[in-house]
């Protein structure tokens, strides 16, 4: 699926247990995202929580927001076992 945001296209890479609402994406979305490579979209208590993540080359990224460490962040930062998907930039 390919989503279009501010002439940004996305596209769904994983989407667990059904999280990605195109509606809720787009309430949520700024163009504080727009330099980040993929975007993380976690749903706890209803709520869509957005994290950017960004690749080797990208002058955003950091320790923090490294997509390698992707896994780890579902991991530790997110409710147990709960609806989340993964949007990477289409360039």
């Amino acid at each position: 699926m390919i989503i279009e945001v501010e002439n940004v296209k996305y596209k769904v890479i994983k989407d667990y247990r059904d999280a990605f609402d195109k509606d809720m994406f787009l309430s949520k979305y700024t163009s504080f995202f727009e330099p980040y490579d993929y975007l993380v979209g976690d749903i706890a208590y209803s709520k869509l929580r957005l994290k950017g993540f960004a690749i080797e080359g990208n002058k955003v990224l950091n320790k923090i927001n490294n997509y390698k460490n992707v896994d780890k962040y579902i991991k530790e930062n997110c409710a147990y076992d709960c609806r989340y998907f993964i949007l990477e930039k289409i360039k």
